[in-house]
């Protein structure tokens, strides 16, 4: 940044008036993108989540799917002991060795039945998981339509005002170095605190060209004679003669 000793208060002004003047070109493209950055931005974090939340699903799906295989197994296992059970019965010598195979088969034949209580079970939780699953695919599928779309739109305003915004930013950081940190640091807070973003007005019809707050004529004649920064006492604009305003222009 530029030593301040350099600029008289009439350079520093004029440097103001023309960042202003560059700042709010800038303003005019930002408003042509209008809301777009932000949608798209929202969206993109919504489609992260709705993916989160597919792979989430996917993997219930999957830990169910490994428990009906597993239930599958137990059943096919119960059933090699059922037949084996079967077998060894025609060979009993006893009731007591009778009745404890018959007692092992119909704990076997209890873990089928409980096996496929819980395949039952499992199969309907991945029907219901299922439905669930499209319904996220079809959602992201729904919301990325949206994002391309804006996106485009997006890209449109972006190319065609590229070149413009570059060289507007340019301008802004040259004007910048004109003008002292404090000065400049109070430009942009006051900037801030506008939405129009007019931080330099300038005295129209012996009003702030801001606030239209009325400008006495003492005030007036020492804004003209730029010995010094005046702001509005109602809004906190700084004030500038039309005269000073008029003589900057930006191409």
């Amino acid at each position: 940044m530029a030593n301040v000793k350099e600029f008289s208060v009439e350079e520093k002004l004029s440097s103001l008036v023309t960042l202003q003047k560059i700042e709010s070109k800038l303003d005019e493209i930002h408003i042509l993108k209008g809301e777009l950055p932000m949608e798209v931005a929202d969206l993109e974090d919504e489609i992260t989540g709705l993916k989160a939340r597919q792979t989430r699903i996917e993997e219930e799906i999957n830990g169910v799917t490994e428990f009906i295989g597993q239930r599958n197994e137990a059943i096919k296992e119960a059933q090699a002991l059922i037949k084996k059970y079967e077998k060894q019965s025609t060979n009993v010598k006893n009731n007591r060795e009778f009745e404890a195979i018959n007692k092992e088969m119909e704990m076997q034949q209890l873990e089928v039945k409980l096996a496929e209580k819980h395949i039952k079970d499992a199969t309907e939780e991945i029907a219901e998981k299922a439905v669930v699953l499209e319904k996220a695919k079809k959602n992201i599928s729904a919301k990325e339509g949206v994002l391309n779309t804006k996106k485009s739109e997006l890209e449109k305003i972006i190319a065609a005002n590229e070149k413009e915004e570059k060289h507007f930013n340019k301008l802004a950081s040259e004007a910048k170095s004109h003008v002292d940190n404090r000065l400049l640091a109070s430009y942009e807070k006051i900037r801030k605190s506008y939405r129009n973003g007019l931080a330099v007005v300038a005295v129209e019809r012996d009003a702030c060209g801001g606030c239209f707050n009325a400008i006495p004529p003492q005030k007036q004649s020492e804004i003209k004679q730029h010995k010094k920064v005046m702001v509005c006492e109602n809004c906190g604009r700084i004030l500038v003669d039309e005269e000073l305003a008029n003589a900057v222009e930006v191409k």
